[in-house]
């Protein structure tokens, strides 16, 4: 088990944002992306945090279990089961700061629109299935290279102004299933080792309380609040996906 003092610092903000995302408020997670990395290397810090991923993924699908639409989940799936594998296909040819670059570009572009453009006449039906098809494999791609599967996916969910619970429960269940997934590459990279289960391990009781508070936080936020929240957290978020892509893009230059 790792025992430094300065890995369990970081562990205990990033497994927290983690709990949160989980919880409800998806995109947060992303703040943990950077910090692990920090004092692990990037594999054994991805590997560590996937255990944790799939406790919370359980407490949160149970949670959630009534609220989700099915809908959306299908026609992402199979995106993803494609995104998934040419992520690790094209994983020596696509760098991580290329990869959060392109998807800070698009989420920022993605927020903006909504914010600037005039708000549609009428009640918006279903978006095309192919396009859920396509962000749903985005999701999987840029989550699986880089963490960022988030703005792909609210890309293309948040349009659709379902209920709050809904909204979440749909985010839920669909990452869970992507999670899931990755177990094999971790599994053929054999980063699965004692020490990295053993850590996972101590950090999952701190995983499981900040999923809990993270749903708290939902069911007490109103449903506009909460858009709001979510729109601006996915502008943010953008923002520093094009900053750290640019700075570690440039600093390679």
């Amino acid at each position: 088990m790792i025992s430094d003092p300065v890995f369990y610092l970081a562990a205990i903000v990033a497994v927290t944002f983690l709990g949160l995302a989980k919880g409800g408020f998806a995109g947060v997670g992303l703040v943990a992306t950077p910090l692990l990395p920090l004092v692990v290397p990037p594999v054994q810090a991805a590997a560590i945090v996937l255990p944790i991923l799939l406790v919370q993924d359980a407490i949160s699908v149970w949670v959630y279990r009534h609220d989700w639409d099915a809908w959306n989940v299908k026609v992402m799936l199979p995106g993803a089961v494609v995104g998934a594998g040419a992520a690790w296909a094209l994983a020596a040819h696509v760098s991580d700061p290329q990869v959060r670059l392109a998807v800070g570009l698009i989420a920022f572009t993605f927020v903006l629109g909504y914010w600037l453009l005039p708000a549609p006449k009428k009640e918006r039906g279903r978006p095309s299935a192919w396009l859920g098809v396509f962000w749903g494999g985005a999701s999987a791609f840029t989550g699986a290279l880089s963490h960022a599967g988030g703005p792909p996916f609210q890309v293309f969910v948040l349009p659709q102004r379902m209920a709050k619970l809904r909204f979440v429960g749909t985010a839920t269940i669909f990452f869970a299933i992507v999670n899931w997934m990755k177990l094999v590459p971790f599994f053929a990279l054999g980063q699965f080792s004692p020490a990295n289960i053993n850590t996972s391990l101590v950090l999952i009781p701190l995983a499981i309380a900040t999923n809990f508070l993270g749903v708290w936080l939902v069911r007490i936020t109103p449903t506009e609040w909460f858009y709001r929240i979510a729109y601006s957290l996915v502008f943010l978020i953008s923002l520093e996906l094009i900053r750290s892509g640019l700075s570690s893009i440039l600093a390679g230059a």
